[in-house]
């Protein structure tokens, strides 16, 4: 495994291969999306270590769909045990990704606990509406995306690192950050594709409101659903065109 160096342009294509390949399957990907929405939610109403473990499933989750975009490229169907395909494996890379979890829960947990202690969001007396729309809750979400953005670097790739290729943990972190800085343009073209995306997915619901409030939900709620879906899908070809090995020649060589 090594090392691949792809142009500014790539950024581009995985957003195109993110939703040809989800076209390809398109009830198969949004049923396990659905799958992994309702586990969290149904992880979240457990007491104390709900959030934790919702936090710890990410790297999981992510690799699941991972498999699903890879297996979806294929023209193949995706089952829905596949969004588990971190457990099939031996103990020790099984033992890796509990470890991945445990160390992603742990960044989170600090980011907004570091958080709350920066920016305090007084809630008495407001109502939730309130709470949502004052200067401290915007501030708080700013800098809460600004502190995740490094740990999104540092994930990135992980999981695939460590189901795939056996990398521990700690170096699959090293390993992603390292992919995604080299191949920064790339991303930064990504990024700011989607970012255009979802811009014109909320002009056109804005569009859609002066004909009708049920048009502009419909609009929003379809296309944020078929881009969230897309995006995810499109996180298996940032990886693959990362890293090579004998069974990945790559893009660029």
């Amino acid at each position: 495994m090594k090392l691949n160096i792809v142009p500014a342009a790539r950024g581009m294509q995985w957003v195109k291969l993110g939703f040809r390949t989800f076209m390809k399957q398109p009830l198969a990907l949004a049923a396990l999306l659905f799958m992994y929405a309702t586990i969290a939610l149904m992880l979240l109403v457990i007491p104390l270590v709900g959030p934790l473990l919702v936090s710890a499933m990410v790297p999981i989750a992510t690799l699941g769909l991972m498999a699903a975009s890879r297996v979806a490229e294929g023209s193949g169907f995706p089952m829905p045990t596949i969004l588990f395909t971190a457990f099939r494996a031996n103990r020790e890379r099984i033992r890796a990704m509990l470890v991945l979890g445990a160390i992603y829960a742990a960044m989170v947990v600090g980011i907004e606990s570091l958080v709350a202690l920066m920016v305090p969001i007084p809630t008495d007396g407001k109502t939730l509406q309130d709470v949502f729309e004052s200067q401290a809750f915007g501030t708080s979400l700013v800098l809460s995306a600004a502190m995740y953005l490094p740990v999104s670097v540092l994930f990135w790739h992980a999981p695939a690192l460590v189901h795939w290729h056996g990398v521990p943990p700690v170096k699959s972190l090293f390993f992603s950050a390292v992919a995604c800085l080299r191949n920064a343009r790339a991303f930064l073209v990504y990024g700011l594709v989607w970012f255009a995306i979802i811009v014109a997915i909320v002009a056109a619901s804005a569009l859609a409101a002066a004909v009708s409030p049920w048009l502009s939900g419909v609009v929003f709620g379809a296309g944020s659903t078929i881009v969230t879906i897309a995006f995810y899908v499109s996180i298996y070809f940032t990886f693959r065109d990362s890293f090579l090995d004998d069974d990945n020649p790559g893009v660029t060589p």
